[in-house]
């Protein structure tokens, strides 16, 4: 198999946080090469939490860039592992997975990571095959290559132990068997998030004690989510859903902080090192960063749509948000008030059916805020509504729109 070093390295280096030596990956390359053959990238899965965002994608956009130059993945799907639960980051003994939650999760990770991936070079594995057929004497064998005192190296495991917090054995399990996955499917390279360093570099030294050769690394920074300080999170809300709609997940890319395009034109987009660094030398000429945004939003959302639907999504936002027009393809909202309750109040409850808010109380600040406005009218005291007709429009900020249907 032959393929351009410098231009794989290009590629597999664009956006990362740190990797192995560029002399050892350089190597790694020419020893595939010479075999002819491609190099097998692992990616490990954690089945606890699979309803996938732009967060989580960064490692498997990283995967298809490197598979566009004909390399092979493996994606690892830590069904065994999942029963246990990855410790990182985590205060105190994560709550076991059953084995039907963990089977039900993985599916639903299948049927998303082809969003990304390309079927024909990926091949998706379950680390039961092999973890799950270990007897004692296997067990026994594989924590011998770890000591306690290189566990409590772990930040995580480090505190818990100072803190005088329980710490269960199984734990140290985790990053073992994970490690292990490694030596099972003989990779070349595997990649994780920065919060996985320890984890990844077990990986490299049970090869060693496997007598195989070590995998080079490569360490993907955490995304910041929409509000441009916490890691991306559905439990914050500041996320992108890969599987949103086209209007939503354009709009919400709009919400990036300026400071962060680049970032999440390197994590997040396909788009070539060298057309990336053209956009930051057009940032820092002074074109306006909205009109680069909706570059990047654009293009995300093509990622995982199509072009027609991102151009279709890109109209919706100049209509909705910088002409402040109702789109014509807006949601519709069913008013009822069976229980003759104050109409404004029945308009509260018909507005939360819509999932985009957490409760009444928030869509009174909203109101209260002037945020609202009923058919182009600012309304600033719900309880002033008297009447609701079929076909009103609701705005609520600058891009919500919902059209009543009254039943």
């Amino acid at each position: 198999m032959n393929y351009n070093i410098e231009e794989t390295m290009k590629i597999m280096l664009k956006g990362a946080a740190d990797y192995t030596d560029k002399k050892e990956i350089e190597a790694k390359l020419k020893k595939v090469q010479e075999e002819n053959r491609p190099l097998r990238i692992k990616l490990g899965l954690d089945p606890s939490a699979p309803d996938l965002h732009l967060g989580h994608a960064v490692g498997l956009r990283k995967m298809k860039q490197l598979q566009d130059l004909g390399h092979e993945v493996i994606v690892i799907i830590g069904d065994f592992t999942g029963m246990i639960g990855d410790p990182t980051g985590k205060s105190k003994t994560r709550k076991q997975l059953t084995k039907e939650q963990v089977e039900e999760n993985a599916k639903t990770y299948q049927e998303q990571l082809y969003k990304i991936l390309n079927p024909d070079q990926t091949t998706v594995k379950f680390n039961s095959q092999w973890l799950g057929k270990m007897n004692f004497r296997d067990v026994i064998e594989l924590t011998s290559k770890c000591t306690v005192a290189r566990m409590l190296e772990r930040d995580d495991f480090k505190k818990r132990y100072e803190g005088n917090m329980p710490i269960s054995v199984h734990e140290f399990f985790y990053p073992l068997m994970q490690a292990y996955d490694s030596v099972a499917i003989k990779a070349d390279l595997e990649l994780g998030g920065t919060d996985q360093t320890f984890n990844v570099l077990m990986g490299r030294n049970i090869q060693k004690d496997y007598g195989q050769d070590p995998q080079i690394t490569l360490f993907m920074p955490l995304l910041e989510g929409l509000d441009g300080v916490e890691k991306m999170s559905k439990s914050l809300g500041n996320y992108v859903g890969i599987s949103e709609d086209p209007n939503t997940m354009y709009e919400k890319v709009m919400k990036v902080p300026d400071e962060l395009i680049i970032k999440y034109y390197n994590l997040c987009t396909d788009v070539h090192p060298d057309e990336i660094e053209k956009i930051e030398q057009r940032l820092k000429n002074g074109e306006n960063p909205r009109d680069i945004k909706m570059e990047l939003a654009k293009e995300i959302t093509t990622l995982y749509h199509n072009k027609e639907l991102a151009l279709k999504a890109e109209e919706h936002f100049k209509t909705a948000f910088q002409k402040q027009e109702a789109p014509e393809d807006i949601p519709e909202l069913q008013y009822k008030n069976e229980d003759n309750m104050q109409v404004g109040n029945a308009l509260l409850d018909t507005i939360l059916t819509s999932g985009k808010y957490k409760s009444k109380g928030e869509l009174r600040r909203l109101f209260e805020q002037g945020a609202v406005k009923l058919n182009g009218e600012k309304i600033t005291d719900y309880k002033t509504i008297t009447q609701i007709k079929n076909n009103d429009i609701i705005q609520i900020g600058k891009g919500n729109f919902f059209r009543i249907v009254s039943i």
